[in-house]
């Protein structure tokens, strides 16, 4: 069973996530039909940017998967050297 502290971080994380999805959401999908000159354009990045941020976290994210695999690979050959 999670513990209250896990409850409430898996809580925020999805509300983080739910939060991001509509700004997200709007961002792309709505704001395009939008007059250019609309006060809640200033609430959001230009449109290239959409496309920038999501390239960049993907590109980190596939950074660090490749960091940890190359990080646990070397500990395993480590610790095979060493039964041998």
């Amino acid at each position: 069973m999670a513990t209250a502290t896990d409850q409430l971080v898996g809580f925020g994380l999805v509300a983080f996530s739910l939060v991001l999805f509509v700004y997200y959401t709007l961002w792309i999908i709505v704001l395009p039909f939008m007059d250019s000159d609309h006060g809640i354009h200033q609430f959001f990045l230009p449109r290239e940017y959409a496309v920038i941020i999501p390239v960049a976290a993907g590109l980190l994210l596939l950074l660090f998967i490749g960091v940890f695999i190359m990080f646990v690979t070397w500990k395993s050959r480590k610790h095979s050297k060493k039964s041998d």
